[in-house]
């Protein structure tokens, strides 16, 4: 069957383009690619394409980009290509009238072990959560997001230092290769799903947003460390400095356990030579690397060459 597979590809950021770059390295037909329409961005505010995209244009694939996934016009040039699998990966909540479309049905790689970490962000919550395994899934999607009938699973080690952006690089590799074994499987006719398990404790991955990035002081250290390592790059765990009398926005992306004993106030600040120490609620930690208003992201070293902490300083 491998032969009469005519996948339609759907993904926008970069996590999504090993997968095609795979599928097409394996000799899976792929003759249409659907992802997120232009947007303005930088200072210019240019439009500018998706990572899928460029990828796509720079291999002479016709590529899609609706505005509404169920606009029938849609629907209808994905039969036009002869779209007979959809594959998804880092894309929208597809409508059934498009995953209900192909022959061979829709599958979706998600970045963790399902059921665990359903939604917008499970390579994040994983970290930051303190897990020591994840992995990747294939499912085929249905109507309720993230839990379809799983495909095939791969799972990974989780180090005790690793932020979710080297994660995540790992993972795209890793879900690169499962999307092709999946095709493959289900090319050969001897595909068989699985209905999910209920996840006992529920363990979710919603949206990253300003609340939920928020570094708590009166928090635990290993917590408040698995934080800043599970925003890291991006969206960055924040936190306020009060310093003179003002307050202003402080991201920290590098710290470590500090090896202060004496007490303290949670958010309290102590900096030593070099050294930037901040109070959690069990001990002290050491931040390592930040990015203050208006600068670059730096070492705190680099940081603290151009900072003046007043005596009451803390973070907030």
């Amino acid at each position: 069957m491998k032969n009469e597979l005519r996948i339609g590809f759907m993904g926008t950021p970069d996590f999504a383009v090993p997968s095609l770059e795979a599928l097409l390295n394996n000799g899976f037909a792929v003759p249409v690619v659907v992802t997120a329409p232009d947007r303005p961005a930088g200072r210019g505010r240019k439009l500018k394409s998706s990572p899928v995209k460029q990828f796509a244009q720079d291999h002479n694939i016709p590529v899609l980009q609706p505005e509404r996934l169920k606009d029938p016009a849609f629907a209808e040039e994905l039969r036009q290509y002869g779209v007979n699998l959809i594959v998804v990966v880092a894309f929208r909540m597809l409508p059934k009238e498009i995953w209900a479309l192909p022959e061979h049905g829709t599958f979706n790689l998600h970045a963790s072990l399902l059921p665990d970490y359903r939604g917008a962000a499970p390579i994040n919550w994983a970290v930051i959560n303190g897990e020591t395994t994840t992995g990747v899934t294939t499912f085929f999607i249905n109507e309720k997001i993230d839990t379809g009938n799983i495909l095939l699973q791969e799972s990974t080690e989780i180090g005790p230092g690793e932020t979710a952006g080297a994660l995540h690089d790992r993972l795209m590799n890793l879900g690169a290769k499962l999307v092709v074994d999946t095709v493959d499987w289900i090319s050969s006719g001897q595909a068989m799903a699985i209905p999910q398990k209920q996840a006992d404790p529920a363990k979710h991955a919603p949206k990253l947003e300003r609340e939920n990035t928020r570094i708590s002081w009166g928090a635990p250290r290993m917590a408040i460390f698995n934080k800043i390592r599970g925003l890291n790059p991006y969206p960055a765990a924040w936190t306020e400095l009060e310093n003179h009398g003002t307050v202003s926005l402080l991201k920290v992306y590098r710290s470590e356990f500090s090896d202060l004993t004496e007490p303290g106030i949670p958010g309290q600040i102590k900096v030593l030579g070099r050294k930037w120490h901040v109070r959690a609620g069990d001990g002290w930690m050491e931040l390592l690397e930040i990015q203050l208003p208006g600068k670059r992201r730096m070492a705190v070293s680099d940081a603290l060459n151009g900072l003046e902490l007043d005596k009451n300083a803390r973070l907030l």
